[in-house]
This record gives C-alpha cells, sequence and structure tokens, in this order.
C-alpha cells in the first residue's frame, strides 16, 4: 500500500472553501481510479498548514494516478492560496482500533532514520510503539509511512478527541522518546490536527 501527501500553508480565510472543494469535488473525482482506497484531509487551522493524503493499492496506481491528482492538487492549491509541498510514501503499518468520528484530531510526527535502519525501525514501530499507544484512552488508529531509501518518515496517531489528545502528551511523549531510543531516530517536526475528512479504506497493516 502507498500514499501521496499533499502540504499547503493555506490562508486562513481560504480553508473552509478548500475543505468544500476537497469533500464535492476532490473525493468523488478520485473514487474511480484504478487502485485508489481512500483519501483524508487534516487541517492545523491555528497556523494554517493542511495535509491531503491519497492512499492506493500499489505504487504503480499512485503513478498512474500523478496527472489526474495534480489537477485536483494545483485546483486546491488556487483556493487555499499556497504553494503545495508533495511526498509519496509506503504504507508501512497501520493499525486501526475503530474508525474515526466527528471531532477526531492527529498527532503527526516527522522523523528520519539512517536508511539502513529503516526496516529496524519499522518494525519496531509496528511491535513495540503501535501496542503502546493502544494502550492510550481515546486511542483511534496510528499509522506509518516510509521512504526506505532516504530514511525519512511520518508517524500519525489519531485520537477521539482534542481532549484525549491532550491528555495523552506526556504519556505519547515517553513512547516517542523509546521509539527514538531504540530506532536511531531523529524527530524533524511534530503538528497536532483536526482530522476533517477520513474516507480511507486501507486495510490492517501490522
Amino acid at each position: 500500500m502507498y500514499a501521496r501527501s499533499s502540504t499547503i500553508h493555506a490562508r486562513s480565510s481560504a480553508i473552509d472553501a478548500g475543505i468544500t472543494y476537497i469533500h464535492d469535488k476532490v473525493w468523488p473525482g478520485l473514487s474511480g481510479l484504478d487502485g485508489y482506497v481512500g483519501l483524508s484531509l487534516l487541517v492545523d487551522r491555528q497556523s494554517g498548514r493542511c495535509i491531503a493524503t491519497t492512499a492506493w493499492q500499489s505504487e504503480e496506481a499512485m503513478r498512474a494516478s500523478r496527472t489526474v491528482t495534480a489537477g485536483y492538487r494545483d485546483h486546491t492549491a488556487e483556493i487555499l492560496g499556497g504553494s503545495p509541498t508533495v511526498d509519496e510514501w509506503e504504507i508501512a503499518a497501520l493499525h486501526r482500533d475503530h474508525r474515526s468520528a466527528p471531532g477526531a484530531c492527529v498527532r503527526v510526527t516527522w522523523a528520519r532514520v539512517e536508511p539502513e535502519l529503516a526496516d529496524r525501525a519499522v518494525d519496531g514501530y509496528r511491535l513495540a510503539t503501535i501496542p503502546a499507544l493502544e494502550e492510550l484512552d481515546g486511542f483511534c488508529s496510528a499509522s506509518l509511512l516510509v521512504d526506505r531509501d532516504s530514511g525519512f518518515g511520518v508517524a500519525s496517531v489519531t485520537f477521539d478527541s482534542a481532549e484525549a489528545m491532550r491528555h495523552s502528551r506526556i504519556a505519547t511523549d515517553a513512547i516517542k522518546a523509546a521509539t527514538i531510543r531504540d530506532s536511531g531516530a531523529e524527530i524533524l517536526d511534530e503538528c497536532e490536527f483536526d482530522l476533517v475528512l477520513a474516507h480511507l479504506r486501507v486495510p490492517e497493516m501490522v
């Protein structure tokens, strides 16, 4: 399974229009493409940072979609008033305790390991990090997107509410510290988002 993420720093006044366009045009427009398995949209209204992610059954399907998705992405960026940054990933792990509901929030962490340590880092996330996260109150799901060649990765943890995410910070910081210690990862960035759209059919991958 593979994913393409598009990050745009939007004007605050344009975010709602962008959400409407993605919901009404992008989501149904992609639904008929071969290998398409879903879309999610994360929004941080305070900073304007928006991340739209599409998921695909194979790397070939993701590549074949580039022309179509580029058109939607360019129009979305025009609405939001920002320039997109695009990344393509392998979905290395995904565990869903239950599906998200309105009000869900996501903590996203960007990290890097030495490329030769990428496989070990993925195994550690699957075998140690996800089970630890699953014990947290309000935990909904967790995923890990990776580029094994470069060693870059993105870990996302979804909670049922902003309150659950806030109450988890001490515990998730401890889990993150253990993950860093065991994998040798360098944390590059972290941000918390509202999960605005979640239409994903990605199967369990742990």
